[in-house]
């Protein structure tokens, strides 16, 4: 029986090229599952065999674990229990009680067989995926071998196979057997299988290779390809450096009458390739990418790596793209998210902030910083700070209940003031702008800072005009002028 077993790891050994310990654990993990079919309960086994001998012991044991983690009598102890027995039992220990040998020659037809079968297969990927690894990331030739519902297996020559699954496919590609590829070398984990080839044509990286084999530049190390951002299938973008002055990257990359781009952008399904300059600041290297849009301007928030990016109207299409794909691959190709929008919405949105800074600055006594603090906050007009509670606003940063306290009071004495100018420059009740009952103290406030002093100056507005002075809906403009021209009726009759 011993002989046998050196026999068996031996041969198995020289016929597959594996390492003989390899084959001696494929017997041990064997053995232990005979000897498992002895009981009926669920059981920890353990084969040790001797290398130079053959001969072998089976064990079976025991996990020392909490009640928490106790699942099974067959498989685990409890503390207490195994101090009985050992009192320098921890958690996490074994109690280890030898148990007779299962004979390897019943079970070389079957367990032993099988065992030994899958543990070789591992085995040789394993010596496959070694072979293999220097050439992980780049770009390899194969076969299409066999084609499944889940993935391709492509033959790479010399024995060696790799799966492509179909998600790594270019969308709409369809292959079939005996069909050539190039794709990009991976390696996965696919669980209770190890490590195995894998192929992609769909990762950032296909591009890049191809470009490679395209552009000697490239492959001189005379360009390099610093990002890469890609929408498989649909549109790529390239960002290049070059180290020779003398080279233009772009025209390189292209080619003469695009040759180069084009035989690139053949392989990949006719994929749009947007080659564009590198630059080693963000938003430069966005304004290089974002094209064929203009930007007008752009905030940077270095602390979460957001940019914010004011175009024209008529660009802000085309800055984001077909379902968002252009903001997306130069938000990837960045390294930062991107908030695109229309520069005029920028500008309102500017001017309403200054506005309110100015309001607060004039009535409230403060200086710009204040100010500031208190728009950021939430607090941008008079209204919000009179109703707000002295706690609330004492827990922004800086401030403490007296000047808290402070600001309140001086909003309010700011409303009862702008109050009495309304009244007083009203033409008697009916003209009063408060006499419409959809306009409340806030926005009689904000209408009278814009010059709409009266009901009358209110009335004779259009609704565009009403909804360019304040952020209004353009119904609620509607419904607001229509009450305000009531008394002209009334008058009239």
């Amino acid at each position: 029986m011993q002989e046998e077993i050196l026999l068996v790891a031996e041969s198995v050994s020289s016929e597959k090229g594996l390492a003989q310990a390899v084959i001696f654990e494929a017997i041990e993990s064997a053995l232990a599952t005979a000897t498992k079919r002895r009981y009926i309960e669920p059981s920890n086994i353990l084969v040790n065999i001797d290398k130079s001998t053959g001969e072998y012991q089976t064990f079976r044991f025991w996990e020392v674990v909490d009640e928490e983690e106790f699942e099974d009598s067959g498989l685990h102890i409890l503390l207490e229990e195994a101090k009985k027995k050992d009192p320098k039992l921890e958690l996490g220990s074994r109690i280890e009680e030898k148990v007779d040998n299962v004979e390897f020659g019943r079970i070389a037809a079957q367990a032993a067989k099988q065992v030994i079968v899958q543990k070789v297969r591992e085995a040789e990927r394993a010596k496959i995926v070694d072979e293999y690894r220097s050439l992980l990331g780049e770009l390899v030739n194969g076969t299409v071998k066999k084609v499944t519902r889940e993935f391709l297996i492509i033959d790479l020559g010399d024995s060696a196979e790799a799966i492509l699954p179909r998600d790594e496919l270019i969308p709409g590609e369809v292959y079939r057997i005996g069909d050539r590829l190039r794709a990009v070398l991976q390696e996965e984990e696919r669980e209770n299988r190890g490590s195995q080839l894998s192929l992609s044509r769909r990762c950032p990286e296909m591009v890049g290779e191809l470009f490679k084999l395209e552009v000697p530049e490239i492959a001189e190390q005379v360009i390099e390809i610093k990002a890469i951002a890609r929408d498989a299938g649909s549109r790529t973008k390239i960002a290049v450096k070059t180290n020779d002055n003398r080279i233009d990257p772009v025209g390189a990359c292209v080619g003469m009458r695009g040759s180069r781009v084009q035989a690139v952008s053949s392989e990949l399904g006719n994929e749009r390739l947007d080659i564009v300059i590198w630059a080693d600041d963000p938003a430069q290297l966005l304004i290089n990418a974002i094209g064929p849009a203009e930007i007008d301007s752009i905030i940077l928030d270095e602390e979460n790596q957001v940019m914010e990016v004011a175009v024209n109207k008529d660009s802000l299409a085309q800055a984001i793209g077909r379902n968002g794909q252009n903001v997306r691959l130069c938000s990837s190709i960045t390294g930062w998210r991107l908030n695109v929008v229309d520069k005029d919405a920028v500008r309102e949105e500017s001017e309403k902030g200054s506005a309110s800074l100015q309001t607060l600055i004039k009535y409230l006594d403060v200086d710009e910083d204040l100010a500031s603090v208190l728009v950021n906050e939430g607090y941008s007009s008079l209204e919000l700070i009179a109703g707000a509670k002295e706690s609330d606003l004492s827990k922004i940063e800086g401030f403490d209940k007296e000047i808290s306290e402070a600001l309140i009071n001086r909003s309010k004495e700011a409303l009862l003031t702008l109050t009495m100018e309304i009244s007083s420059e009203n033409e008697g009740e009916e003209n009063d702008l408060m006499a419409v009952s959809l306009v409340d103290m806030s926005l009689a406030i904000e209408l009278n800072q814009k010059g709409i002093k009266t009901r009358d100056d209110l009335a004779e507005l259009s609704v565009e005009e009403l909804t360019d002075i304040i952020e209004i809906e353009a119904n609620a403009a509607g419904e607001l002028i229509m009450e305000a021209r009531e008394h002209w009726f009334k008058e009239d009759k």
